[in-house]
């Protein structure tokens, strides 16, 4: 364990399991199951190994899908079995032989699954007949630009909530430590909880407690599934951006339920059910992580272009956010903690390397 005079390199523990630092790899879509399989390979290794190697105190995974049909493409990533839980097993390990903490990200894309991968020459809905399926959500209201889904009927969003609680028991198996539902960025989850795309008038609609109820189910599923002592995490969008749709009073409002239910950190993100202005610059959810931890006193990360070390400290050192997660800046620099150490003052000793890296040491 570190000893250091930083927020941003302060070791936390969160149930049982203690985090070297407050620098958090961001879950980010890889698409790289090439067999369309869902079963981690070679590069979900190297990519997330090397973060490890990094000095990053807790790793996420890309999201993972609880379900074959809640892929985004045909090449994401899984945890609907028990060869893609041996497979990740072998992340896992790694990570924990460099000091690292690793979580999963447990996901359905809703509305916004079938898709082509960003690698492919075109865009938009895969339909059945070109190896695609028909997506799913709360209503059959379309995502701009992708297939109306299918209104999931009360018998399948019941088999939703317990795909989720079984892909947490195989993350346990495959040795996780950290659970994080997504509930974010306009998949599944986010589609029962906005207005936009949520038009049932049964008892997952209408009105706040209508529209939460699957995520709370889904909360409260994977909480009796998953271990005591490991912590969980959910995502979600704190705005949509567009007046009448879901909101940071609604978030922190939903936090503080789900922080009575067994959650123990809300990861603050926003957008990606409507296509909407977004006001993107450096740290511009950070504000949305502020306010959902004033509002409901839970536990949050920020995210979203922290991309400097003196500005991750100071949001770290912020008592309104627990930790900071970073996305892009970490597929430039998957030893970007190393850097920060260095700049922040920590000594080498101090600093997140492993043994085989020192002689590369910041000076």
């Amino acid at each position: 364990m570190f000893v250091t005079n930083t927020a941003l390199f302060e070791p936390i523990t969160l149930r049982d399991v203690t985090v070297p630092n407050r620098v958090w790899l961001a879950p980010m879509c890889q698409y790289s199951c090439f067999a369309g399989d869902g079963i981690p390979t070679d590069w979900h290794l190297v990519h997330l190994g090397a973060r490890a190697t990094g000095g990053f105190g807790l790793l996420l995974t890309e999201a993972v899908a609880v379900v074959p049909e809640g892929r985004i493409t045909p090449h994401d990533a899984g945890l609907w079995n028990d060869d893609q839980a041996r497979a990740w097993s072998r992340v896992v390990d790694f990570a924990h032989s460099q000091g690292a903490v690793i979580g999963t990200q447990l996901a359905h894309a809703g509305r916004k699954a079938s898709t082509h991968s960003p690698f492919a020459d075109r865009s938009g809905t895969i339909g059945p007949e070109d190896g695609g399926w028909v997506t799913v959500g709360p209503s059959e209201v379309p995502f701009e630009g992708l297939a109306a889904p299918a209104a999931l009927t009360t018998d399948q969003i019941a088999e939703v909530v317990e795909a989720f609680a079984q892909a947490a028991r195989r993350a346990d198996a495959a040795g996780f430590d950290v659970v994080e539902i997504h509930a974010a960025h306009g998949y599944l989850l986010h589609e029962f909880l906005s207005p936009f795309s949520n038009t049932r008038t049964d008892e997952y609609g209408g009105d706040f407690a209508g529209r939460t109820r699957l995520v709370i189910e889904v909360a409260e599923a994977v909480r009796a599934a998953w271990p005591e002592s490991k912590p969980l995490f959910v995502r979600l969008s704190a705005t949509e951006w567009r007046d009448g749709g879901w909101g940071v009073d609604d978030t922190a409002r939903l936090s503080e339920i789900l922080g009575a239910r067994g959650v123990d950190l809300i990861d603050v993100s926003s957008g990606g059910n409507v296509i909407a202005e977004v006001p993107v610059g450096p740290g511009y959810q950070v504000d949305l992580a502020r306010a959902v931890h004033r509002e409901s006193g839970m536990p949050t990360a920020a995210v979203g272009l922290i991309t400097e070390p003196d500005q991750a400290e100071k949001i770290a050192g912020d008592d309104d956010v627990t930790a900071v997660f970073f996305g892009r800046v970490a597929l430039r620099e998957p030893s970007w903690p190393q850097r920060a150490a260095h700049e922040l003052g920590l000594s080498r000793d101090e600093a997140p390397y492993p043994p085989q890296y020192l002689r590369g040491a910041w000076r």
